[in-house]
């Protein structure tokens, strides 16, 4: 399944992506209960958001499931959907916008320096322990947002990168048990203010300047993703490409990294975890190839989609 959070009318609710429109998951589900005669119980099983979606969760996912399957086949049937769309039911694409898939997480956790690649061009030795950093959610942005370059900062770079979604809650999480802790995976691109970053060896500074992460462009289940560990990562500025890898050169694959972080705290539905970038950033590149107000910024990761991100100058 294909989950996101879509903004319409200036209302944030929870939707399952289709090929060309996002069906409203609550206002759908109450529809499949009406029609089976079951009573309306949609607001107290099916939620509006996505983080309490994930804690539902199996059972939870089940309705996710079984409500799409309905609504993709009365799709299919009927060409009309401008009643749907009346009731909030369904919309197509260009009607909506789509907001980072979990744009309240508890916890933004990212990895530094996870490809062998990246390491070596920054200079740096190969990490042999994860190198750990946060972000706050006040710097996520939805799949199509525009980045703002900050007035304090002329240095801002691109990371494209594979994001884990966490959906169970786990502590102390065995290694060889960890998968069944994830929700789904998205991508995130891990834009970052390098002069701010390089200041002191603390990262938080030039990772979190507001709007600087864009994610999605949904949540895509672990389901649907036969293996995390192979699929390609690209990111394409203004038509050029300057990062192409796999995920099957991260140093620590998934298993490890959510064993090893749940030693320290327990991961919980929503929490997001971002697995590294890949060699090709731009501050390394010579000349530097840092964002500038124009660009364009194409992140692809193989079975997770893109997002496209134009960059303009932070508003005054």
């Amino acid at each position: 399944m294909k989950l996101v959070t879509y903004r319409r009318e200036g209302t944030t609710r929870l939707g399952g992506l289709s090929d060309d429109g996002v069906v409203d998951l609550q206002r759908a589900y109450r529809f499949v209960l009406k029609h089976k005669g079951e009573g309306d119980r949609a607001a107290l099983e099916m939620p509006a958001e996505m983080r309490s979606l994930l804690a539902g969760g199996e059972i939870a996912l089940g309705r996710v499931k079984e409500t799409l399957a309905v609504i993709h086949f009365l799709l299919k049937e009927k060409k009309d959907t401008a009643k749907w769309q009346s009731e909030g039911i369904y919309f197509p694409l260009n009607a909506v916008s789509l907001a980072p898939p979990v744009p309240n997480p508890g916890k933004i956790i990212c990895l530094g320096k996870n490809y062998k690649a990246h390491a070596e061009e920054t200079g740096g030795d190969i990490p042999t322990i994860p190198i750990v950093f946060a972000r706050f959610a006040s710097t996520l942005l939805g799949p199509y947002d525009p980045i703002p370059i900050p007035r304090a900062s002329d240095k801002i770079d691109y990371e494209g990168e594979m994001a884990v979604v966490i959906g169970k809650r786990g502590r102390h999480i065995r290694e060889e048990e960890a998968m069944e802790h994830v929700a789904g995976y998205m991508i995130l691109n891990d834009v970052s203010a390098r002069d701010y970053q390089q200041k002191t060896s603390q990262w938080t500074l030039g990772k979190n300047f507001d709007a600087s992460a864009p994610t999605g462009p949904a949540l895509i289940t672990k389901e649907e993703v036969a293996d995390p560990h192979n699929l390609d990562i690209r990111t394409i500025v203004s038509g050029d490409m300057l990062q192409d890898s796999n995920t099957s050169l991260l140093i620590f694959q998934i298993p490890y990294l959510i064993a090893y972080l749940s030693e320290v705290f327990a991961l919980e539905p929503g929490d997001i975890i971002s697995t590294g970038t890949p060699d090709g950033v731009g501050f390394v590149r010579k000349p530097p190839r840092f964002l500038k107000p124009g660009d364009r910024v194409r992140v692809e990761v193989s079975g997770l989609g893109f997002i496209d991100n134009p960059v303009i100058a932070e508003a005054l």
